[in-house]
């Protein structure tokens, strides 16, 4: 995160938005007045997602994955 005084921003707007591809940047008024400015270029892959802990192995999501697949009639066929 980086903080620029409004002066600033202007003078080196181009610095500024430099600097917003990397990182969150906040320009700051004499009034007190801030602003947040961020990049929206999707250079990231919507499946480039962070991923979680578990203590699922990959054989029970494969299963999870195929049950649900089969739909209703799976589940008959299974806990009958």
């Amino acid at each position: 995160m980086k903080t620029f005084k409004y002066s600033e921003a202007r003078q080196n707007f181009s610095t500024v938005l430099n600097t917003a591809l990397k990182e969150e940047v906040f320009i700051t008024r004499k009034d007190g007045n801030r602003f947040k400015l961020i990049s929206v270029n999707k250079k990231k892959s919507p499946f480039d997602i962070e991923g979680i802990n578990t203590d699922i192995t990959t054989a029970e999501v494969v299963e999870t994955v195929r049950e649900c697949r089969e739909g209703p009639d799976y589940f008959k066929q299974k806990y009958q």
